[in-house]
């Protein structure tokens, strides 16, 4: 019998759907949206607050919610018990990116006669996130699905590493995952900065992500400023570059003279621990590396700003 997954994060859905799973789908999160398949599912979860605020707004109210001890997200329990899924994929690392583990645990506990199994998903860093795929592969039976994806990723990697042993400088790059209050991108992205051919600055890999003061950014003084703001895509990633921008010091530092600050989509591709890491990677290697790369990517991925 075809095992039916409930998927709560947009990640899991992803690895899910590239591991060949997408029929087994039968329910997601309201922030799942891609690959095109998942379209029409029942959605599961809801946000306890708005995203339409700015990034001070945004990061009180989560704040607030996990201060008083409440998720930042529902789950429609009602729903889930009628699907009756025989896995449940989820994560723990980050309760401002997806629903409790405690609450999923919580509404199954509270089921009779179902043997539903939950995988909470904890990636750190770019092997965790490979592990991960041997995680859901196995729940599968079908190991060897994960094998293929992993090894397609490592053929990709291995084709920018390639271009990039004869580059002797490695600029210094600062990744900014939310812009205010500044928090600096840690997790997998360092290793992504250093497969594109950057020296990521500000934060270790493996490590959660930081809060910063801006005096250690005019410190550090980066070659490159990339912003990848938590959830966000580009546009709306521009409606807060503001904060930054009326920042004493912001016009003097280097990137920003030199016209080297940029701006991802990192809601669709280096907050999500999934497949798409690979396509970040390449992302950052034709911005670090124009010289190496010819533009693939459209400005819906990336794009340079005037600052």
């Amino acid at each position: 019998m075809d095992k039916k997954i409930v998927s709560l994060l947009p990640s899991c859905t992803e690895i899910i759907c590239k591991l060949g799973y997408s029929e087994n789908l039968v329910g997601i999160s309201h922030e799942c949206d891609y690959p095109n398949s998942i379209s029409g599912l029942p959605v599961l979860t809801k946000a306890r607050l708005s995203s339409e605020g700015n990034s001070i707004e945004i990061n009180q109210s989560v704040s607030d919610l996990l201060q008083k001890g409440l998720s930042v997200y529902d789950v429609d329990a009602s729903l889930l018990k009628s699907l009756s899924p025989d896995i449940i994929v989820t994560q723990a690392q980050c309760e401002a990116c997806a629903v409790s583990l405690d609450q999923v645990k919580w509404i199954v506990s509270n089921w009779t006669r179902n043997k539903t199994e939950i995988i909470s998903l904890e990636p750190k860093n770019l092997n965790e996130v490979w592990h991960s795929f041997d995680i859901i592969a196995n729940a599968m039976d079908a190991p060897e699905s994960s094998y293929i994806l992993k090894t397609e990723i490592n053929e990709r990697f291995k084709l920018l590493k390639d271009k990039l042993n004869e580059t002797r400088k490695k600029p210094t790059i600062l990744c900014i995952e939310w812009i205010e209050p500044i928090m600096v991108a840690a997790n997998w992205v360092p290793e992504l900065v250093g497969i594109a051919g950057g020296r990521n600055v500000m934060s270790v890999s493996g490590e959660d992500s930081n809060f910063c003061s801006w005096d250690e950014v005019e410190k550090t003084n980066p070659d490159i400023i990339i912003m990848m703001p938590c959830g966000f895509e580009i546009k709306r990633t521009l409606e807060d570059l503001h904060y930054l921008q009326k920042r004493e010091g912001w016009q003097e530092l280097k990137a920003v003279k030199e016209k080297k600050v940029y701006v991802v989509d990192g809601n669709q591709y280096f907050n999500r621990p999934g497949p798409r890491l690979v396509d970040s990677a390449e992302i950052l290697a034709e911005i670090i590396n124009p010289d190496y790369f010819e533009r693939k990517y459209s400005e819906n991925a990336w794009i340079a700003i005037d600052s």
